[in-house]
């Protein structure tokens, strides 16, 4: 891998970068004081009390209880979020033994520091369990935190890969900022049934021309097996981030589970987190890497590939956790100088794994790169920094791992475009804004005469209701659906998938819909415009809980206005409406809900990224 010259910066991307350095100036020099001061301690087993070392070091054989201790060889933590229940993270019940087998051949040892959650969404989508996806990803920090608190690590891996596991994982790294970390991916699983086509069924399902065997049949063919998702939403986002942030080894995000190349990559991140730990030649601890700059290729990346929505919530959140802040208008200013070079499903037909094949998160790197999108100059966990990234891995005919460039043109001009013929301008996310506050829309997936659509509102409190309507017939006409109080002090601010289909519906029939929510609908939210992450949220007394069925709605992407087209007087005299009872009550038990009350009486907003730790 060889090191590029780094381009002139796009005027707009620095501008957004000196605006988010400036604004998070004091924050962030107080979280890098920290970070030194902790990073200038004696290593783990040298400045812990005999009784301390003995318990770290209890179960481990007596020759790597020798090496630690005795011939202070280095000493890796694992941070874990396997389990079965997602099939992207069943692939790492083996990781440990390959990582302890790389680490001994290079005179390290290595504990499992700790475990922790990971839910699936796919399970839980349109159910109670959804209420509690969105704070798991504050528990994961948590979870991070009590793992590396033990602080005997010279660094650290990563395991970790769906929707809130990255995110929690990266949140919780960063306050222990001063480790040399190293995320380490699974991969995604074999293409099985279209993206297409199973959307296709879903809403043939909603509109009552297929049985429950059929969508259970589709379904079934579409996840079929180990490894994330095939379709590009919060889960595989979070690896293109990952690779535009250099916390990856270089091309790992989408290699298959149970390819001999994930195996090698496997045991390079070992490599690599001991080449950047604080005795390894170049020390590179997470809170260093995570800069302004890192944070802004993040987002640029994102807009680049039309990534989840999500992530407007969960990077701030991230950010937050380095001493950074950015906000909405930071993405939108970027999103509107950054073009789309990539079309994966829901974006386009393409899924992650033809993605890959056409040049993946290496060909648009490069592309950015190259034409001054992204900032080439930061640390990343690559010895060669990010033009490491925007090459691709393979095995040479010894099985030892080597780069190579990737082809100029991309292998299939419907998934991937370089910066000269971009499928847009612009990284087709909007900022919406009015009378009814401030949301989110990603319009890349929006045919463009949807992107404008101004009509009644019908008003629901709850995603049931709305399914409901739809079942009786009653949504044969244009609107606006309103559902509210599903932001993150409401119910925990769950995904709206399932209202997904039955729109869709609605719109095929020639009918002009929308949504707008206080709620998420991320990557996976399609050609339907959908106004999400509306806050103030309507618990909180946003503009949301005054609206009335029959208000006139404007959703304008193309202006970025979002509007109650009220006449003024009334709206102001309008008292927000309340959240019911029965509602709260629902809201707040059972199936885990009463464990996670603390979590929404001090939840942040969703544009401050809905921390629950502040």
């Amino acid at each position: 891998m060889s090191q590029a010259p780094t381009p002139a910066r796009h005027p707009a991307v620095q501008a957004v970068t000196d605006r988010i350095r400036s604004r998070s100036a004091g924050l962030r020099q107080a979280y890098l004081e920290r970070l030194d001061r902790l990073a200038a301690r004696p290593r783990g087993s040298d400045r812990m009390g005999c009784a301390n070392v003995a318990h770290a070091f209890a179960a481990l054989p007596g020759t790597d209880k020798l090496r630690i201790v005795a011939e202070r060889a280095p000493h890796l933590g694992i941070v874990t979020a396997y389990n079965d229940m997602l099939s992207a993270h069943q692939p790492y019940e083996g990781y440990p033994a390959q990582i302890r087998e790389a680490a001994r051949a290079a005179g390290a040892t290595v504990q499992v520091a700790g475990g922790v959650p990971a839910m699936c969404d796919g399970v839980t989508q349109g159910l109670p369990g959804m209420e509690l996806s969105l704070f798991s990803r504050d528990t994961i920090a948590m979870a991070t935190a009590v793992a590396l608190t033990h602080d005997v690590f010279d660094g650290a891996l990563l395991l970790g890969v769906c929707d809130k596991i990255v995110p929690g994982l990266l949140i919780g790294a960063l306050h222990f900022g001063h480790l040399p970390c190293v995320f380490v991916p699974a991969g995604p699983m074999s293409t099985g049934l279209s993206n297409g086509e199973k959307a296709k069924v879903r809403e043939a399902y909603a509109s009552k021309q297929v049985g429950r065997d059929e969508l259970l049949a589709a379904e079934s063919a579409a996840y079929h097996g180990p490894g994330t998702c095939t379709f590009y939403g919060t889960a595989n986002s979070n690896q293109m981030l990952l690779e535009a942030m250099g916390l990856h080894v270089p091309g790992s995000a989408f290699v298959h589970p149970h390819d001999g190349l994930r195996t090698a990559l496997t045991q390079a991140a070992v490599g690599t987190v001991l080449d950047i730990r604080r005795d390894g030649g170049r020390f590179t601890p997470i809170g260093r890497l995570v800069d302004e700059r890192c944070i802004v290729n993040a987002m640029v990346a994102l807009l680049a590939t039309g990534g989840s929505t999500n992530h407007l919530i969960h990077w701030v959140a991230v950010a937050r956790a380095a001493g950074i802040l950015i906000d909405w208008t930071d993405f939108a200013d970027l999103s509107a100088v950054v073009p789309l070079l990539a079309r994966v499903y829901p974006n386009g037909s393409a899924d992650v794994n033809q993605f890959q094949a056409a040049g993946g998160p290496g060909f648009v790197l490069r592309e950015l790169l190259s034409g001054g999108w992204l900032h080439g100059d930061v640390m990343t966990v690559a010895r060669e920094g990010l033009a490491a990234y925007t090459q691709l891995p393979s095995l040479d005919a010894g099985g030892a791992l080597r780069w190579q460039a990737l082809p100029a043109a991309p292998g299939d001009e419907g998934i991937v475009r370089t910066a000269a013929a971009p499928f847009s301008a612009t990284g087709g996310l909007k900022l919406l804004q009015g009378n009814l506050g401030r949301a989110v829309i990603k319009v890349s997936a929006v045919p463009e005469d949807r992107h404008v659509v101004e009509a009644p509102a019908i008003v629901f409190d709850d995603q049931l209701e709305l399914l409901r309507a739809f079942e009786a017939g009653q949504l044969q006409r244009d609107f606006v659906a309103v559902v509210r109080f599903q932001g993150p002090a409401a119910n925990g601010m769950p995904e709206l998938h399932k209202l997904t289909p039955p729109l869709a519906v609605l719109q095929n029939q020639g009918f002009r819909v929308a949504l707008l929510t206080d709620g998420r609908m991320s990557g996976a939210s399609g050609k339907v415009p959908v106004a999400i992450h509306a806050s103030p949220e309507a618990l909180a007394g946003g503009p949301i809980a005054r609206l009335r069925d029959g208000d006139i709605i404007r959703l304008d992407a193309v202006m970025g206005t979002l509007d109650a087209l009220v006449p003024e007087a009334e709206w102001a005299a309008r008292t927000p409406a309340p959240l019911s009872p029965e509602a709260a009550l629902t809201n707040a038990h059972d199936l885990g809900r009463d464990l996670f009350g603390g979590m929404r009486r001090t939840v942040r907003s969703a544009e401050e990224g809905a921390v629950t730790w502040l």
